[in-house]
């Protein structure tokens, strides 16, 4: 092994073990690990400092800029707790109450972006913990497995899958997604809320909601407009130009700058645009900044693609390759957790002859990447986000075993569900 093999291997090592560890150090973030290893990636010279620039995908960033932007606005209006509050009012039932608390998280992180429901996610969370009176504990488990499970239908559900679409090179990664992954993903999540009520053995009781008033959520109304119509240009805008694509007219291939343009349209016409700016997960923008850095580095270090063949080795077709990506997305998103595995991934598939024709090959890997992250608390971002939120806000915590036992059990329910559908496409 060389010198670049042995810095590539460092930062494995010295990831994988920070992510593991962190859980003692909480006050440590996990962008400000990532930034640091690509200052690593370019102090060693994996990555030439006058190229840093190249590594960042754009498209990517400012696609997390435009979406935090809009979902920051109807945060602040009170938007998004008013649809929470007009869902559970409407329940009877203490199930009823959980099952569609996982319809609801699921819903929201395909259209809004995992990682920021995560961090709206806690309140409401343990809101209706206390209106069905049941354990807090499985209820942000939900949160957790259902942002998970629901960001797997859309492209803009989660970083990793804006990732496949930008770069896998389908030309309608939109409608792709909703068309093989809606009903898989819909019943997944009424499957996974089931799991958690047989595992904590939750009692069926009637629920009275009558006394809540959703209305009384919204704070600014004109913004909770603006935030209304900025989602759904934005989710329209991308649809439209999917199809625009399948049929061949005039489209845009940058998607990801869509919703930062929406956004763009926004700001000056909200109450207070700076609180929109500070509303925006700048922490989860570094993230991503750094984890380009580091990847490419640890790729251009040589070290993965001596392990991968022994995984995934040829490209494939069939039960063999949607099993040869899943075991592979399982397994090393607990390591690297699923965004930075996702970015080195589409590289090594790219590599192996993968394109953009191979539809259902990307559709695996964003699915399996996505839910390895109900295995483990290392396996997804929006995990440590709630998290965090969990131990700052409620002085709570889902320690790394519980989340185990429960999350084996899920991820196992949820890969069965998706395989048969991922199969049928071929």
């Amino acid at each position: 092994m060389g010198f670049e093999g042995f810095i590539a291997s460092a930062l494995i090592v010295f990831l994988t073990a920070s992510l593991i560890l962190r859980s003692r150090w909480p006050w440590i973030p996990v962008w400000s690990i990532m930034m640091f290893t690509s200052f690593i990636a370019v102090a060693s010279g994996l990555i030439a400092f006058d190229e840093v620039g190249r590594h960042i995908d754009l498209n990517v960033i400012f696609f997390l800029i435009g979406m935090f932007s809009i979902v920051s606005l109807a945060n602040s209006s009170g938007l998004l707790d008013f649809l929470a509050y007009v869902v559970v009012s409407k329940l009877k039932s203490r199930w009823s109450a959980i099952i569609t608390s996982s319809l609801l998280f699921g819903l929201m992180a395909a259209f809004l972006v995992n990682d920021s429901v995560a961090l709206l996610g806690p309140p409401i969370a343990f809101f209706i913990s206390k209106v069905a009176n049941v354990d807090p504990e499985m209820m942000c488990l939900l949160l957790m497995f259902s942002l998970t499970v629901g960001s797997v239908m859309t492209p803009i559900g989660n970083p990793q899958n804006m990732l496949i679409a930008v770069e896998s090179g389908m030309d309608a990664p939109f409608i792709y997604f909703i068309a093989r992954l809606a009903i898989p993903t819909l019943l997944n999540l009424i499957l996974t809320p089931l799991i958690l009520i047989k595992i904590y053995n939750v009692k069926n009781v009637k629920l009275d909601s009558t006394a809540m008033i959703p209305q009384e959520m919204i704070r600014n109304r004109r913004d909770a407009l603006l935030s209304g119509l900025g989602l759904a240009a934005t989710v329209a805008g991308i649809v439209v130009n999917d199809v625009f694509a399948l049929i061949g007219l005039p489209h845009v291939t940058e998607r990801g700058f869509i919703p930062l343009l929406v956004a763009s349209a926004l700001y000056i016409f909200a109450s207070k645009p700076r609180k929109v700016l500070e509303g925006v997960d700048w922490g989860t923008i570094l993230f991503f900044i750094g984890m380009f850095i580091t990847m490419d580095a640890i790729w251009s270090g040589g070290v993965l693609q001596e392990v991968l063949p022994y995984i995934h080795a040829f490209k494939s077709e069939g039960l063999i390759d949607i099993y040869a990506i899943t075991v592979a997305s399982l397994t090393l998103s607990q390591l690297l957790s699923n965004v930075p595995f996702t970015k080195l991934y589409i590289t090594y598939m790219r590599d192996l002859g993968y394109s953009g024709t191979d539809i259902t090959s990307w559709l695996t890997l964003a699915t399996s990447s996505t839910i390895a992250g109900n295995l483990t608390l290392l396996g997804a971002a929006s995990n440590i986000i709630v998290l965090e939120a969990l131990e700052s806000k409620y002085g709570r915590t889902v320690s790394f075993v519980k989340f185990l036992k429960v999350g084996s059990v899920v991820t196992v329910a949820n890969v069965l569900t998706y395989i048969p559908f991922l199969a049928l496409n071929f």
